[in-house]
């Protein structure tokens, strides 16, 4: 393979990792190079387990169509959740009314609003809301706690649903904080649950200001449920830098983009 091949090929799996799959077509267009020529670069990079070819185009070979059970998604990517909590927690300010989603990411920014005086958390995750409970008895959170409930999806330790739903549209937040599925300039905010994206939207709604985490691995992928458009973000927190390709979009929608610490 030629150097300019090889170019070639690390372009198609940046794309690829931007946006969670690519079209023949559009690779055609950019590369300025036939669409066999475009076949043989997916069929080498196929070979090497870098992405699956689906008609039209290729994918993510590994593109997940579930979500992880809680308990696993605890385990992965962990020390980026870390640092990506830590940093979201530094934008929780004395007074605040906070919405806490049940991201596993979101989870790691509770010890850091231990400290903020005369917060109020809204949360449908279980184990957000046993973590603060305990850490009140402790003497360590003094703020107020409420939990919108619904109906319980054990495995991924939140509420859900049409109830949930319901209570959510009683109360304002000053930040949400939400995170995602995947992630992609054009198509926004995506879960792979459908009930828990219409209650993560009526969040979104309901908050002055929308903050979504998310490590690196949710860059380019679209998962079923559109959550929202990146136009109703204001900041997004992620382990990394934003992808150069999508400064322009970013600055276009007012997103400002946070690399945690």
């Amino acid at each position: 393979m030629s150097l300019i091949g090889e170019e070639r090929k690390a372009y198609i799996l940046r794309q690829l990792n931007l946006e969670g799959k690519v079209r023949t077509h559009d690779l055609v267009a950019e590369l300025k190079v036939s669409s066999e020529t475009i076949r043989k670069y997916m069929e080498e990079l196929e070979a090497e387990n870098k992405l699956k070819r689906v008609y039209g185009g290729a994918m993510k070979p590994d593109a997940a169509r579930e979500e992880p059970a809680y308990l696993k998604r605890e385990t992965i990517h962990s020390e980026e959740k870390r640092r990506i909590g830590r940093t979201a927690a530094t934008l929780v300010e004395d007074g605040d009314v906070v919405f806490i989603d049940d991201g596993t990411t979101t989870l790691a920014m509770i010890e850091g609003i231990l400290g903020k005086k005369n917060i109020t958390v809204l949360t449908i995750c279980v184990a957000g809301m046993c973590k603060l409970i305990d850490y009140a008895n402790r003497g360590l959170f003094s703020g107020k706690i409420y939990f919108i409930g619904g109906e319980i999806d054990a495995s991924q330790s939140r509420s859900t649903g049409t109830v949930a739903v319901q209570m959510a549209e009683l109360f304002y937040s000053d930040k949400a904080f939400i995170s995602v599925d995947g992630l992609t300039a054009e198509r926004g905010l995506t879960g792979f649950d459908a009930p828990r994206g219409v209650l993560a939207r009526k969040i979104i709604e309901h908050a002055k200001q929308t903050i979504v985490v998310a490590d690196k691995s949710k860059f380019g992928q679209a998962q079923l449920f559109k959550i929202a458009d990146l136009q109703e973000v204001d900041l997004v927190i992620s382990d990394v830098a934003a992808p150069p390709e999508w400064k322009a979009a970013l600055k276009a929608k007012q997103v400002t983009w946070i690399e945690a610490e």
